[in-house]
C-alpha cells in the first residue's frame, strides 16, 4: 500500500489541479510562456525520504525563492555582523519590488528585491567574477544535484530589469553595494534564473529543516545559526505582503517565487516544494498555497502549535538494587553493593533533548536527596540535542561535579553529531566518564563503590570449590569427589573457552581470573568472577547457547557431564543438591530480569 502521506498528497493534487484561478507572471516576458496547467508537489523528510506527485520533475526558474538561500550563504560566508550592517530584518509592508529603503537607508529585509540585490552584492564583493558560480554551487548542493540556468529567462530578466536597476543604484548611492552595479545585477538575475524542480525545492527545504544537513546526500551545507536566521525571515517576510496571513493560517516558514514555486521548511520535520505557475494578487502560486494550507491543517503542522510532556524524556530512573551490571560478584562484594545500592543512580533518556527536557532532568537531579555518588546518564535512545540543551546539560554536570558527583555518559557513539554536540559543552567538566554501553558504565560504577568500601580483591587469588554457589551445602567428601572427577584447565586472556552451538559436554568452576559470556554477535550476557560456574546449562541442555571468553588469565575446574552423571549415581543426595542450587541460580536471574522489566514499565 501507499504510505498515508503519499495518499494525502495525491488527493491534494487531484483536488487542486482543477483550480484555474490566478494568472501566470508576465512582467518578465519569458515567464509568460509557462504552462498554467503544470502542477507538481514534493515533500522530503529529514531522514531523506522523498514523496512526489504530478509534475514534480518539471523544471522552472527559482526566482525569488533563491533570496532565502542566498541570504543564508551570505550569513555563512560574510558573517552575521556584516550582513546585518547592510540589510534589515523587519517586514516591509511594501511590494516585493518597492524602490524604498528603511529609516537607516538599508533594505527592509533580504526577502524583498532590494535586500536580495544587497545579498548578491555582498557575495560579489567577496567573490568577484566567481560570485554567481559560488551561489549556483551552493544551490546545487542544497538540491543534491547540479543545477543549470535558463539562459532565455536570464536574458529576459536582464532586458526588462530597469526597476531592479533603479533599486541597485539607490543601494549604491547609500553605500549598501559597491563596485560595478551591472555586475551585481547580473549575479542577481542569474540566481533567479536557476532551474529547479518541486523535488529540488523539497530537498532544499528539508536541508533547512535538518539544521543545514542535506538529508539525501548527508552533506553538512549550512551552519545552524544561518539556518535559524533564514527560517526566521522566511516566517516573517517570505510570502511577500501575504506573510502575516501566511503565518496565521499555515505557520510554516516559506518563500515563494513568481516562477510558480513555493518552498516551505518545518524545522526538524520536513521540507515541501510545490510548482504551479498561476499566481494570486500577492504573487504566490494559487495551487501551491492550497497544498501548504491543506498539509498544515490536516496534520496540525503550525510551527507555533507545539506541545509535549517533558517528563517523557526519562524512561527509567533507578539505583542498582535490582538492575545491576552483568558482572557476577562474590558474596562480600555483592553485600557492599546491596548496602550501598543508592550510591549509583541510573537515568535512561529517550527522544531528542531540548532546553525544556534537559531542564526537567536537571530539576530531578537537584530535587532528589541525598545525591548518589555516581550518576549514569544513558543516551543510547537519544537521536539529537539542541545547542541550548547541550549547554544546559554541561552546566548541570559541572554543578554535580562541584558537589562531588561523578557522571558517566553511556550509549554515546564516538564521532556522532550527538557526541560532538555534548562534548563541546562538557569538555571542561570534572568527574566525567564515558562508556559506549550502559552495562559497562554500571559495572565501572559498581567497581568504584566496591573499592571505596573495602571490597577489593585480586582476580588472581584462587578460590576453593567450597565457595562455589553451585556446590553449596555439599559435604567435604562430595566436593573432594567433584575435584577428583574434574580436570584443572588454564586459559590465556582472549582465549575462547566455550563455543556457541557446539555440544554441551562439560561445566566449569571458575577458580581465578575473569570470563565473559557473550552471544556470537559480541553482546555480553554476563561477566563471571572466581567462585562462579559457567557452562552449567550443560546439565539441562544439549548444545551451547553462547560463547565464553577468558578476559584475563583463567584457571578453572572442568567437570564433564559424563563425570557428573557418575557423581550423581554414587552421591544421589549431592547430585540433587547441585540441581537445586542450579534452579535457585536460574530463579535469581529471572527475578533480576523481572525487576529490570518492572523498572522500565513504570515509566
Amino acid at each position: 500500500m501507499q504510505p498515508p502521506l503519499q495518499q494525502f498528497l495525491t488527493r491534494c493534487h487531484e483536488e487542486f489541479v482543477a483550480d484555474r484561478s490566478g494568472a501566470v507572471a508576465d512582467y518578465i516576458p519569458e515567464l509568460s510562456k509557462a504552462d498554467p496547467a503544470a502542477f507538481g508537489v514534493s515533500l522530503a523528510t529529514i531522514d531523506g525520504y522523498v514523496y512526489e506527485v504530478g509534475d514534480s520533475a518539471k523544471p522552472f526558474t527559482i526566482q525569488s525563492i533563491s533570496k532565502a538561500f542566498v541570504f543564508a550563504l551570505a550569513l555563512e560566508t560574510q558573517g552575521a555582523e556584516r550582513v546585518e550592517a547592510a540589510i534589515g530584518v523587519e517586514p516591509s509592508g511594501e511590494a516585493f519590488n518597492s524602490i524604498r529603503l528603511n529609516a537607516d537607508n538599508k533594505p527592509f529585509n533580504p526577502m524583498v528585491n532590494a535586500g536580495a540585490i544587497a545579498c548578491s552584492g555582498l557575495i560579489h564583493g567577496a567573490e568577484g567574477d566567481g560570485a554567481f558560480e559560488r551561489i549556483r554551487n551552493m544551490l546545487s548542493r542544497l538540491a543534491g544535484r547540479e543545477l543549470d540556468v535558463d539562459e532565455a529567462v536570464f536574458a529576459s530578466e536582464r532586458a526588462t530589469g530597469d526597476r531592479n536597476r533603479a533599486i541597485a543604484w539607490l543601494l549604491r548611492n547609500h553605500s549598501v553595494i559597491h563596485g560595478d552595479v551591472d555586475a551585481v545585477l547580473d549575479v542577481y538575475f542569474r540566481q533567479c534564473s536557476v532551474l529547479v524542480t518541486a523535488r529540488d525545492l523539497a530537498i532544499m527545504a528539508a536541508t533547512l529543516a535538518n539544521s543545514g544537513v542535506n538529508p539525501v546526500t548527508g552533506e553538512h551545507i549550512l551552519a545552524p545559526y544561518a539556518v535559524a536566521r533564514t527560517l526566521s525571515l522566511m516566517t516573517t517576510s517570505g510570502m511577500y505582503d501575504y506573510a502575516g496571513e501566511w503565518v496565521y493560517r499555515v505557520g510554516i516558514p516559506a518563500k515563494s517565487g513568481v516562477g510558480g514555486g513555493i518552498v516551505a521548511a518545518l524545522p526538524a520535520q520536513l521540507g515541501l516544494g510545490t510548482f504551479s505557475p498561476p499566481l494570486d494578487d500577492h504573487g504566490n502560486s494559487v495551487r501551491g498555497l492550497k497544498v501548504c494550507e491543506a498539509l498544515s491543517s490536516r496534520f496540525d503542522l503550525h510551527v507555533l502549535n507545539r506541545s509535549g510532556d517533558v517528563r517523557s524524556c526519562i524512561i527509567a530512573d533507578y539505583d542498582v538494587a535490582g538492575p545491576s551490571s552483568r558482572r557476577g560478584r562474590q558474596p562480600q562484594k555483592q553485600k557492599i553493593l546491596e548496602l550501598r545500592q543508592d550510591n549509583i543512580r541510573v537515568i535512561e533518556l529517550v527522544g531528542a533533548l531540548t532546553f525544556a527536557t534537559v531542564d526537567y532532568v536537571s530539576r530531578q537531579l537537584a530535587d532528589k536527596q541525598p545525591k548518589a555518588q555516581f550518576l549514569i546518564l544513558d543516551l543510547r535512545r537519544v537521536p539529537s540535542i539542541t545547542l541550548a540543551a547541550a549547554r544546559l546539560l554541561g552546566e548541570t554536570l559541572a554543578g554535580l561535579a562541584n558537589d562531588g558527583v561523578t557522571t558517566i555518559l553511556a550509549g554515546l557513539e564516538a564521532k556522532s553529531p550527538l557526541f560532538e554536540a555534548i562534548r563541546a559543552w562538557t569538555a571542561e567538566v570534572a568527574r566525567l566518564r564515558q562508556f559506549p554501553l550502559l552495562d559497562d558504565a554500571i559495572e565501572w560504577a559498581e567497581d568504584q563503590v566496591i573499592y571505596r568500601y573495602g571490597g577489593f580483591m585480586r582476580l588472581t587469588e584462587m578460590t576453593h570449590l567450597s565457595e562455589q554457589a553451585l556446590l553449596a551445602e555439599l559435604t567435604p567428601e562430595e566436593i573432594a569427589e567433584i575435584a577428583r572427577l574434574g580436570a584443572t584447565r588454564s586459559y590465556l586472556a582472549g582465549q575462547r573457552i566455550i563455543v556457541a552451538d557446539e555440544p554441551a559436554a562439560s561445566l566449569f568452576f571458575l577458580q581465578s581470573g575473569l570470563v565473559s559470556v557473550k552471544l556470537p554477535s559480541g553482546v555480553r550476557l554476563a561477566s563471571l568472577v572466581p567462585g562462579m560456574a559457567f557452562g552449567e546449562m550443560a546439565l539441562i541442555e544439549q548444545a551451547r547457547s553462547a560463547d565464553v571468553w577468558a578476559d584475563t588469565a583463567v584457571e578453572c575446574l572442568e567437570l564433564p557431564v559424563i563425570a557428573f552423571n557418575s557423581f550423581r549415581k554414587n552421591h544421589p543426595e549431592g547430585g540433587q543438591r547441585i540441581m537445586c542450587n542450579l534452579a535457585k541460580l536460574l530463579a535469581q536471574r529471572l527475578i533480576l530480569s523481572n525487576i529490570k522489566v518492572d523498572r522500565l514499565s513504570a515509566y
